[in-house]
């Protein structure tokens, strides 16, 4: 913006401060919300200044997709008369502040971007509210308006238990098949469509003295890490988590499953693989070292990167391999937001109406292909959005077959079974990546190792 407001722009806050009838409305910052921004939110029938002069504090992890949100808080703000406070918090700790707040119920944040996995705690000690009493209450949502049921039904049944929600994904993303396409062609190869596939591909691919490799998935050691893939190899292998009531992680599938990722990262992965995180991998494959990647379809903005990657161009996508069950399974994976407990009434409906907006298909696509900046979301909450031709615009420079891949896998290829949705996950989570990486460094043999997280799972149920 000028520096110096016009006479008009003067006249316009003047009348906003003063007034009841908001042509437009001043606003802290640099950042003035219109009349004519705001439309689309008040085509909504409900009163959005129904909690006016509430201050609700939301915790999220500092990301392009919230900072995109977080650019649209004087348009919030403007709107409802509710204050808005963003606390960042990274990934490694959001959780157990989450945790820290919800339990001892001092209502710090109103809400959070959760961890789908963490519902089941939440909900079996009763520390977040049910969502579909204000889903269905008409003073606060506009059902035709929100249109919840076009969420993609895999995050939605992930921030929900007994099919009653508990949170509303706001972000969130897929894994799919990433692949060096001139590679491939180099080759006469195409991606794989099983697991059998995937491995004589990396072969085909993998050249050690020249240091490039076919093949990596992360192997770092976290309930987010390498628990990210484990569990789509187990459920591709036949496995399952759960024999009735209990959490079984050594069954013959598991191991198998265990097997093939050690054996394949063994053979075909950088050797440095089993301690990478994702960015670690997208690095790799930009810079040209790795043919072959599997994980989240948000890591395209890396190596899509012109100033750090060398492999613009180049780049194509496909879904997850079958396993040999002939099942593909992705993840499930979103940032929701849940509403504390804790809150008064009137707290509540100010974070309802945050989280109504946030999730709104007017606010997904201002931070996605309506996004000034360059940092346009891909992991946007709306089916009807992925399959808009303003969303394939925007990401039409990500590589070949970036949104249908994406799309059939979010379509087809979900589990919401994915990891064991059991109110222990936390360290149950922990428990199994430990395991997992000691199999991969070739500490303990994927039985033995799997073995001894079953008789430490057995004891965390015990409690």
């Amino acid at each position: 913006m000028k520096s110096h407001p016009t006479r008009r722009e003067v006249l316009l806050q003047g009348a906003a401060l003063g007034a009841a009838a908001a042509s437009a409305t001043a606003l802290t910052g640099p950042a003035f919300a219109q009349a004519d921004e705001l439309a689309p939110y008040r085509a909504a029938r409900i009163n959005w200044k129904q909690a006016e002069g509430e201050t609700i504090t939301v915790a999220v992890i500092p990301a392009s997709y919230f900072e995109n949100l977080i650019s649209l808080q004087p348009q919030f703000e403007a709107l409802t008369g509710i204050k808005l406070r963003f606390e960042k918090v990274p990934p490694g700790q959001i959780r157990q502040k989450a945790l820290l707040d919800l339990s001892s119920k001092t209502a710090t944040y109103a809400t959070h971007s959760a961890d789908p996995m963490y519902y089941p705690l939440y909900v079996a000690n009763k520390w977040v509210e049910p969502l579909d009493k204000y889903l269905n209450d008409a003073t606060l949502t506009d059902k035709a308006w929100f249109a919840y049921d076009d969420i993609i039904k895999a995050w939605r049944e992930a921030d929900s238990m007994g099919g009653v929600p508990y949170g509303i994904p706001y972000d969130g993303e897929v894994t799919v098949q990433v692949y060096r396409k001139d590679l491939y062609a180099a080759k006469g190869l195409k991606p794989a469509d099983t697991y059998d596939e995937l491995v004589s591909n990396a072969k085909a691919l993998t050249d050690a003295n020249a240091r490039t490799y076919g093949l990596a998935l992360r192997g770092f050691s976290g309930a987010g890490q390498n628990m990210y893939i484990y569990p789509s190899l187990l459920r591709g292998f036949g496995g399952g988590w759960m024999q009735g009531n209990n959490v079984v992680v050594n069954s013959p599938e598991a191991v198998k499953a265990l097997t093939w990722y050690v054996d394949t990262l063994t053979a075909y992965a950088p050797p440095a693989v089993r301690n990478w995180n994702w960015p670690d991998i997208a690095d790799a494959f930009s810079q040209g070292t790795v043919a072959t990647y599997i994980d989240a379809h948000s890591s395209a903005a890396v190596i899509n990167n012109p100033e750090k990657s060398k492999v613009v161009g180049k780049i194509a996508y496909a879904r997850w391999p079958k396993g040999p069950n002939g099942k593909r399974v992705t993840s499930i994976w979103n940032w929701g937001f849940p509403i504390n407990v804790a809150l008064t009434d009137k707290q509540k409906k100010a974070t309802w109406l945050f989280i109504e907006w946030a999730a709104s298909a007017e606010t997904q696509a201002r931070t996605s292909w309506k996004f000034a900046g360059p940092a346009k979301r891909s992991g946007i909450n709306r089916m009807s959005q992925w399959r808009s031709p303003e969303f394939a615009a925007a990401m039409k420079d990500a590589g070949d077959n970036f949104i249908p891949a994406a799309l059939d896998s979010l379509e087809h290829d979900t589990d919401v079974d994915w990891r064991p949705r059991v109110p222990q996950w936390p360290a149950i989570g922990e428990t199994m990546a430990t395991a997992i990486q000691s199999a991969l460094v070739g500490q303990k043999k994927p039985k033995e190792a799997l073995d001894e997280a079953q008789a430490r799972i057995t004891q965390i149920l015990k409690g």
